[in-house]
């Protein structure tokens, strides 16, 4: 199923991407919303159809992703997905609660309530695109936000930890989650996790973040 869009991130930074860089923001959504599936090969000309950009761009892109571990190059063909076993995606996930469980219950105490609040827009765009079937927009939307979270506890080497985890653990049964029904759901707690922590509840924020990141392996790996 194409994308409805040539979807991109924005940069937590403050800085612009490059074109390139939307482009394989663009790619790597699609990836991990399991648009473009491991173990098949990917042409840049048929992928650049696809995102309505040039094959250059997109070529350069895959590279990246290449280095990332996310694709290996096939010569005279493309680029194939990896795939990543359950042991994997086990130690992933493990790794991310480590991180993201406590740094986001710490917020309940030091988070400024404005910044706060201006995530609850990323998290209401979550809610839509689970409600649209829109799996590239939840995946760009769910990164800001849990992003844009932990970049609230002052540690930038642990968003980029983070982003990287999540790269790597990616939502292969997001498609089948979402067929299911139950993608919305989840979409939800990302606006219970926000009013968690407005209430200072560090303890509320901890349990909602726990069943949340069970989500990530226990429903959408398991597809």
């Amino acid at each position: 199923m194409p994308p409805r869009h040539s979807p991109a991130l924005p940069s937590l930074g403050g800085r612009k991407p490059s074109y390139r860089e939307r482009v394989a923001d663009a790619l790597r959504a699609a990836l991990i919303a399991g648009e473009l599936r491991p173990g098949e090969v990917y042409s840049a000309p048929g992928l650049a159809a696809r995102f309505g950009v040039s094959a250059t761009p997109v070529r350069e892109a895959m590279l990246d992703l290449v280095r990332e571990g996310l694709v290996a190059t096939v010569p005279n063909k493309g680029f194939r997905v990896t795939a990543v076993s359950d042991q994997q995606l086990d130690e992933y996930t493990h790794i991310r609660s480590l991180i993201e469980i406590p740094t986001t219950a710490g917020l309940a105490a030091t988070a400024d309530p404005v910044a706060l609040r201006a995530l609850r827009p990323v998290a209401q765009e979550i809610v839509t695109s689970a409600a649209a079937g829109d799996l590239i927009a939840y995946v760009e939307a769910d990164l800001r936000f849990h992003l844009g979270l932990l970049a609230l506890a002052g540690n930038g080497h642990l968003v980029e930890v983070v982003r990287d985890l999540r790269r790597r653990s990616r939502l292969y049964g997001l498609t089948a989650l979402a067929e299911a029904g139950r993608l919305e759901a989840s979409a939800e707690e990302h606006l219970e996790l926000l009013d968690a922590l407005l209430a200072r509840d560090p303890e509320r924020v901890r349990a909602v973040m726990t069943r949340h990141l069970g989500h990530v392996r226990g429903l959408w790996a398991a597809h």
